[in-house]
């Protein structure tokens, strides 16, 4: 697979060398201080981050949350942690796979969301099913194909022996390890990775003329014009998070829970695929789930595959895409839209045929890949300066 070049400019190695120099001398780089930085003065093209009054950021709840987020011990067999899932180097998501793996190979249902901006969301998961970084880290904890633990209470166990957490509880909320704290302070830690400055903020927001070129600025005009992405992808005059935050059916879908009986591509090898009879992966396979969407929270049927609008920010990091990973590139993406997603009766009405040209295809993916933040390499360095005792 091929993934996205990464750009980071003068201002974003500079930072990393002065954190590179100061662990030479022995000094604390301030990853935790540098985040309380990122917090409360976000980069450029994004608002303020609604932090809940009972859960102020501080230093200490951040190194916590940071390294309960990256600690393979916090799932049942010790093999899996949220890292996992959400892989810095790969847009805090999980580029190799369309729907990830948890303990012992249990497959998931749905892709792996990036965690990047993730406070600004105000529903969790691709169904919305919880509404706070705080309790949302409960359900991968315990869920049987994710870190299969069998209760809270068996978790806040194994953290009080491991020895490496001792007084990290206390020194970041007075008091020892507990379910809301484990929450806590994960989601401390998840605010805090910010992602913005990107060309297209610098050009639209920050008046830089040359920010964009020409193939970026002619997707811009087709994303807020004629191919309408901008509905459901929004952009304020102030900042941007190209996102509604409401559900929709787009007819993937739809189209998931509907099994056909023609053969099934298997990538065997990175670009080698084979065509396997339906029959056979029958036999080796369990059913496959059926995803019904925003239907599983509110059981109202007009939310029937409906799933959350993601923003696009840094979406060329975060391949694959839809919420259960079915189409590989930004390319996939558009050129789906293009067709008019996939007509059934529930197909959201903004979605229609666009009759886009090969070179309009391509300008619209050259603006996607304007959304990238130049910090990405820094919020990387965050998430790597974790140490996790064994």
């Amino acid at each position: 697979m091929i993934f996205p070049r990464l750009l980071i400019p003068a201002a974003g190695w500079i930072v990393l060398a002065t954190i590179a120099a100061a662990l030479v001398r022995g000094e604390d780089a301030g990853p935790d201080r540098l985040a309380l930085e990122r917090l409360a003065s976000p980069p450029l093209g994004l608002p303020p981050v609604p932090v809940p009054a009972d859960n102020p950021a501080t230093k200490e709840k951040i190194a916590l949350g940071r390294k309960l987020f990256f600690d393979r011990r916090l799932s049942f067999n010790n093999t899996m942690s949220c890292g996992l899932c959400h892989i810095p180097e790969q847009g805090f998501t999980n580029n190799e796979l369309a729907t990830p793996v948890g303990v012992e190979g249990r497959s998931l249902r749905r892709n792996a969301p990036t965690i990047l901006n993730a406070g600004y969301s105000k529903s969790m998961f691709h169904d919305g099913r919880d509404t706070s970084l705080e309790t949302q880290t409960i359900n991968p904890l315990l869920a049987r194909d994710e870190m299969a633990n069998p209760s809270m209470g068996w978790i806040l166990s194994k953290i009080r022996e491991l020895g490496d957490y001792d007084g990290m509880f206390e020194s970041a909320f007075g008091g020892g390890p507990t379910t809301d704290r484990i929450g806590m302070a994960i989601a401390s830690w998840e605010r805090t990775m910010l992602a913005g400055d990107s060309p297209f903020d610098r050009w639209y927001y920050g008046g830089e003329e040359d920010a964009l070129d020409a193939q970026a600025e002619r997707g811009f005009e087709l994303f807020t014009g004629r191919a309408g992405c901008q509905s459901c992808h929004d952009i304020g005059p102030a900042d941007a998070l190209f996102t509604d935050g409401l559900f929709h059916d787009t007819g993937i879908g739809y189209h998931g829970d509907r099994e056909d009986d023609g053969p099934v591509p298997v990538e065997v090898a990175p670009g080698q695929v084979i065509q396997m009879s339906r029959e056979l992966v029958r036999s080796i396979s369990e059913p496959r789930p059926h995803d019904l969407g925003r239907f599983e929270v509110t059981l109202e049927p007009a939310d029937k595959w409906c799933f959350k609008t993601p923003s696009l920010r840094n979406v060329a990091l975060t391949a694959p895409y839809m919420h259960d990973g079915s189409l590989k590139t930004l390319e996939d993406v558009v050129r789906f839209y293009d067709r008019g997603g996939v007509s059934h009766p529930g197909l959201d009405s903004l979605i229609k045929p666009l009759s886009l040209t090969e070179d309009e295809i391509g300008a619209l993916v050259a603006f996607l890949e304007s959304l990238t933040g130049s910090n990405i390499a820094l919020l990387q360095a965050d998430a790597r300066s974790v140490k996790v005792g064994s």
